[in-house]
This record gives structure tokens, sequence and C-alpha cells, in this order.
């Protein structure tokens, strides 16, 4: 039955596209703090476009990672395996950017953004390619280290820059400053998981990221290169700030303290302790991060 769609009532699709983003928020708020906790300071409807992108890159995640692997059994039972699911979800996803509708909701809500702000193949593409290097891949050397870090993480904060920037006008060199920060930030915030869960990546899943580096091996020279790689680019993510909108400064600004404070745990935390112990920010610094956010204060 199809609400009518006379003044004041709602549309079935517009119905429909409500409780898909409703979904997503649903998603970030389980499975993300500190990405999660960043959001909260963004305008209302750029942080809906954020929550949908995110939740779309959470259960591809977890196609790969996390869920369907503890589902393995059950799937191969049925003749299925975890990249049949994510050729469906990328399939899907493009079937939704060009019909403006998916019956998974997750999908639904990320087709409305990426329609509404632009976001189109060219860099939803790589993140899928990403996540099927994840399938299949256990070690990198840096040119496929270099090419998973822009599909998971780089081409992520493009998407969310397309949210930001949608509906403003900035000279080509502002643009490409926002592009490169963007770019950085989510390679930063790739990096410094990685790095925290250098053992558990190990051990759990089988993976070594970053190139040359195991775990029986990791020293404290290697650590202060990968810190120091962080910093680099939380750096020129920084220079992305004077540009955005207030609400989205604040929002990715909280972001680069979360990721920054964590990096300097790191740095605090021996090379052997790190590779035995996963490091975090505690919720009491994160909330203190998103309150100097909220009261304009930008990364050192």
């Amino acid at each position: 039955m199809s609400k009518s769609t006379s003044v004041g009532q709602t549309t079935s699709l517009a119905l429909y596209t409500l409780a898909a983003e409703r979904s997503s928020a649903e998603i970030i708020d389980a499975y993300s703090t500190s990405f999660g906790w960043a959001s909260k300071l963004l305008g209302k409807s750029v942080r809906q476009q954020v929550r949908n992108i995110y939740a779309l890159v959470r259960v591809a995640d977890e196609i790969v990672d996390g869920a369907a692997a503890e589902a393995l059994d059950v799937l191969r039972s049925n003749h299925r395996e975890p990249e049949a699911l994510l050729d469906d979800l990328e399939a899907e996803t493009y079937r939704a950017l060009a019909e403006g509708f998916s019956t998974n909701l997750v999908v639904h809500a990320f087709a409305h953004t990426a329609r509404g702000v632009g976001i189109e193949r060219d860099i939803i593409e790589p993140f899928f390619t990403s996540m099927r290097m994840d399938l299949h891949q256990r070690e990198h050397d840096q040119k496929s280290f270099d090419t998973y870090v822009y599909g998971s993480a780089e081409v992520v904060g493009l998407m969310c820059l397309k949210a930001f920037v949608a509906g403003r006008d900035y000279t080509a060199t502002e643009h490409q400053t926002m592009v490169a920060g963007a770019r950085a930030l989510g390679a930063a915030f790739q990096k410094v998981n990685f790095l925290r869960d250098l053992a558990a990546d190990f051990k759990k899943l089988g993976r070594s990221y970053f190139p040359n580096v195991t775990v029986a091996s990791f020293n404290e020279a290697q650590k202060a290169e990968l810190i120091a790689d962080i910093e680099a680019d939380l750096l020129v993510s920084a220079k992305t700030l004077p540009l955005l909108t207030p609400s989205s400064r604040k929002a990715v600004a909280a972001a680069q303290m979360f990721f920054a404070a964590l990096n300097e745990r790191i740095r605090n935390t021996s090379a052997e302790k790190l590779i035995e112990t996963r490091i975090s920010v505690p919720n009491s610094v994160k909330l203190w991060i998103l309150l100097k956010a909220l009261l304009g204060v930008n990364p050192k």
C-alpha cells in the first residue's frame, strides 16, 4: 500500500529511505566508537550521509573479517564462500546507484547518499578491490600495500569529502588540498589501526599488512618509522580544516585528535609489548577530545 503524496505526508520511497538510514545509524552506533562519536559533531544532513557511507563499509568488512567468517561452515554447506557474498554486495551497490532503490537497507541508504552527493564507481570499485584482497592476500609489498590502503581507507575519506563539500564552491587549489587531506586522514586511520592490531591481525587472521614487518622481527626502529608516517598523514589532513564548514571542521578535528592520541599511546608502548597488547584510547580521553573539538580546538 502506497502512502499518499499530498502535502504533509511522506511518499513510500521517502519512508523506506528513512528506515534504511535508521539501520545505517544503528550500525555505526554498534561498531564504532571513535568514528561514531566524531560524526555526532557533524551537521544533521551530513552526519546521516557519513553514517550511510560507514554502514556499507562496515558490512563489507564483516564479510571479509567478521560475521561471515563465523558463519563459514554454514555458508560452505550451501556452497557459498565469502567472496560470493562480497560480489553480491558490490553488484547490488551498483544496481542501487543506477536505479535508486535496493531491497538491502544498507545498500539503499548508501546509494541514496551516493546519488545525492556524487559518489561514483571510480571510488567505489577500489574499495571492493581492497576488500577482496583481504580474502586472498596475507602479506604485502609496498605496491600492494599502497593499493590496499587507498581502496580500504583513502577512498572512504574521499566519499565523506563528497558529503562535506556537496553544494559548495571551491577553487581548484582548495579542492586539491581537501582531496589530499581526505586521503591522508583515511590512510592515517588505517595505518594506526594496523599498528595497534599488529599481533591480532597476524595471530587471528594470518595477515601482515605492513611491508617487511612481521610480529617475530618487529622492533623499535620499525615502530618509530610507522609512527612518523602516520604523523605525516595527519599533518596533511590538518590542512583541510580551514576549508571545511564549522560542523565538518569540528568532526574532522576530533577524528584527527583521536588518531593522534592512539598514535601517541603506541609511541609510549614498547615494540615488545605492542605485539602482545591491543592499545586503545580510553573513553574518558575520547570525551575530552570531543569537548575540545566542539569548542573549536584544532589538532596541534
